[in-house]
């Protein structure tokens, strides 16, 4: 007997919201019957829900209540002062810039004229022009999918295109700024292909922010997919920070060639409700990443890290460290999955995930997973939360410190064992005046 599964208003809302906007999209007939198939597919796999294992801690069946409208088009004013008060810290950071206001690339906003050895074009208008033997290695069939990259594939406005040539070594990062603006809500789709040539050198840095006074109601569903090539090296993070209403849905999937280095750190913080998924996959001998992070949520801000880490191959080495602090009602999910297949013989991975809970209210969901089938191999994970130690907040307030600036202090300091994995001193500066403006301290001069 075949049961129906009723749709909430949500997912009705998708439906009509994609019949009312399809012909608007940018893309070619190709692309087109790319987005028609994945809402298809959509259809039958809806909003991910707690019954779904991966998706237990965070369903979004429950918490997507309302689907904003699509921001197609958009044509909201940014000026290049404005854009540097969205940036933050981030501004002092020195890179080359390609700027996306409400999903839409903006050539007046950017600058990376200089960035030799980078090819960079905005998604919106190769899709335009894209054939379907164009399309079809960057856009999957999105049949039996992840039901988030599947609504990727249906909505996306626009996007990064970069590929660092073979050999090539950037001077300077390349930042990809994501700026929400103006006071329409709205729903955003963005995606970005990021692809390092053999031997190439790379920084890549994505930033999420928010123009101060523009509208709380936003969501976001960000794809950027990934390939370092044999040998090649490749910097990424990201940064999302916003003003804590936001529903915040990202995926990275990444595959790395042999002998290919992926270092990666995300950082988020002021998200209402965030998912951040990682899926890596090694395909060539002698691969290694180091994935981290760190996430700061308090009030009823939920954001969720999820990663699988596949070891598809032998001789490759994995690290993964991830830092949260949790005030109020704030909530954190962890779930890291480690996969070890038959014939990846001497893999080696670490994984870590630490909670610091500043509330009794705070939550903090952790599952560390290990699927080894192989048995030459160096495997480990664990996980811990834990409060403020009392006995050094005591040990700070006996030397003259005031109680508030110690806790700030302790917070500080945990959270600093994340962000010191970042190698670009710049954009580690960045993200500790992020921290500190969350505590509500000033960075130092």
């Amino acid at each position: 007997m075949n049961v129906a599964v009723m749709k909430t208003k949500a997912e009705q809302a998708i439906a009509e919201n994609f019949e009312a906007v399809a012909e608007k999209l940018p893309g070619s007939a190709a692309v087109k019957a790319r987005r028609s198939q994945a809402i298809g597919a959509f259809s039958g796999l809806g909003l991910p829900h707690r019954r779904i294992e991966e998706w237990k801690y965070t369903d979004l069946r429950v918490n997507v209540k309302d689907v904003l409208p699509s921001a197609i088009n958009d044509a909201t004013p940014l000026t290049i002062a404005e854009l540097l008060v969205a940036l933050g810290p981030l501004a002092h950071v020195d890179a080359h810039r390609v700027v996306f206001v409400n999903g839409h690339y903006r050539a007046d906003l950017g600058d990376f004229s200089d960035a030799a050895g980078a090819m960079i074009a905005p998604l919106g208008e190769l899709l335009s022009g894209a054939s379907e033997d164009v399309i079809a290695p960057m856009i999957s069939t999105p049949e039996g999918g992840d039901a988030v990259e599947t609504l990727n594939t249906a909505f996306m406005t626009d996007g990064a295109v970069v590929t660092i040539e073979g050999g090539a070594s950037l001077a300077k990062p390349l930042l990809l700024v994501f700026v929400r603006a103006g006071t329409q809500a709205q729903s955003v789709a963005v995606r970005n292909f990021l692809s390092v040539g053999e031997k190439a050198s790379a920084e890549i840095i994505e930033a999420h922010v928010v123009l101060p006074g523009s509208t709380h109601d936003a969501q976001l569903n960000a794809l950027t997919e990934v390939a370092v090539g044999k040998g090649a090296t490749l910097r990424h993070a990201k940064v999302a920070a916003d003003e804590g209403k936001a529903l915040h849905l990202s995926n990275w999937d990444v595959t790395l060639a042999a002998d290919a280095t992926y270092r990666s750190f995300q950082f988020s913080a002021g998200l209402g409700l965030a998912r951040n998924n990682q899926n890596i996959i090694f395909e060539g001998e002698g691969g290694k990443i180091d994935l981290s992070g760190a996430y700061l949520a308090r009030h009823a801000e939920h954001i969720d890290t999820t990663l699988v880490v596949d070891h598809a191959v032998p001789r490759c080495e994995s690290r993964e460290l991830f830092k949260g602090v949790l005030d109020g009602r704030g909530r954190g999910v962890f779930q890291g999955k480690i996969i070890v297949r038959p014939d990846a013989q001497k893999t080696d991975g670490k994984q870590m995930s630490q909670a610091l809970m500043l509330s009794e209210d705070a939550e903090f969901d952790s599952k560390p997973e290990l699927e080894i089938y192989a048995d030459d191999v160096v495997c480990g994970h664990g996980t811990t939360s834990a409060q403020l130690d009392p006995d050094l907040l005591f040990y700070c307030r006996s030397r003259g410190i005031p109680e508030n600036e110690a806790r700030a202090l302790m917070i500080e300091s945990f959270i600093g064992e994340a962000i010191d994995k970042v190698e670009n001193e710049q954009l580690r500066d960045a993200l500790t005046a992020y921290t500190m403006q969350w505590l509500g301290r000033s960075p130092r001069g």
